[in-house]
């Protein structure tokens, strides 16, 4: 009895930090892409705008997971990104992406909030594709729809989503894959068995 109550403080204190960890790790499993989602039983421009979002999706997942800090702080070159600025680029490429399909402005915006951290960058992300993805999927509008906005102060202009294809989504596909050389650069490559191919993790 007096063991027990010997270990009931030390219960209290270590309490919240185990709290944590199971928190911490339930967001982790709970993060989108992990895998890429079912593929949907018909074809539609639609539908194949998911698709691409959902692809970029996965490779962003696994791309990203398991970054230390000396890879975030990784460029090839000192005039050249680090590599977590480059992850900033791809967040507010993925917010252009999120704003389009939710036919939102983008309005010019300061430097990313400094006080975001990776997870929450990542985080972030990941939903921002997830939701336009998803809004895309179960649209009754067609993409011509979903015009690219952006907002000035005394001036306002609209691109087709055809832009959106050629501009945002394949700029971070494309910034996407400088994350994994420059993982690759500093010694940590991202984990091979997430297949592209199949948007599975083999065993």
């Amino acid at each position: 009895m007096q063991k027990l109550f010997a270990i009931l403080p030390l219960l209290a204190l270590w309490g919240p930090f185990f709290a944590q960890i199971t928190v911490d790790t339930m967001e982790i499993d709970t993060l989108p892409y992990r895998e890429i989602p079912a593929y949907p039983d018909t074809f539609s421009a639609e539908n194949v705008a998911a698709r691409m979002i959902d692809g970029l999706g996965f490779r962003f997942y696994w791309v990203t997971e398991s970054l230390r800090p000396e890879d975030l702080a990784y460029k090839p070159s000192p005039d050249a990104r680090t590599c977590e600025e480059t992850i900033d680029h791809i967040l507010g490429l993925s917010q252009t992406i999120l704003n389009a399909v939710e036919k939102k402005p983008n309005v010019r915006r300061e430097e990313e909030d400094p006080s975001l951290s990776f997870d929450e960058k990542r985080k972030q992300v990941l939903h921002n594709l997830k939701t336009a993805s998803d809004l895309l999927k179960n649209t009754d509008e067609t993409l011509a729809d979903f015009p690219i906005i952006f907002e000035r102060e005394d001036s306002r202009s609209e691109f087709p989503f055809w832009n959106m294809l050629n501009g945002p989504l394949a700029d971070a596909i494309w910034h996407t894959g400088q994350v994994v050389s420059f993982r690759r650069a500093s010694g940590n490559p991202y984990n091979s068995k997430a297949s592209l191919f199949t948007g599975k993790v083999r065993d």
